[in-house]
């Protein structure tokens, strides 16, 4: 569809002064735009809420979804994220 797409992004973390080129990876993001973290889980926890937040707050993106494909309708499986 002619989007760029970035897989497994590195995202830099500064800690205590001691900066990492590649904190964290996110899984998608598109069009430097919109992160996309896929998991094929049981069911999506809270940690999994915070990890997105988490992506969302030091990469400085305003959207991400959160999709989970191990569901019987995929639609009960994606989580949307607006910072």
């Amino acid at each position: 569809m002619g989007l760029r797409v970035d897989q497994q992004a590195g995202l830099p973390l500064t800690y205590y002064g001691i900066r990492l080129e590649v904190g964290y990876r996110i899984d998608l993001l598109v069009e430097d735009q919109v992160l996309l973290e896929l998991k094929a889980i049981e069911k999506l926890d809270s940690v999994h809420t915070a990890q997105m937040l988490t992506y969302l707050r030091l990469s400085g993106k305003k959207l991400g979804m959160l999709i989970n494909f191990n569901t019987q309708n995929l639609q009960h499986g994606i989580k949307r994220f607006v910072m």
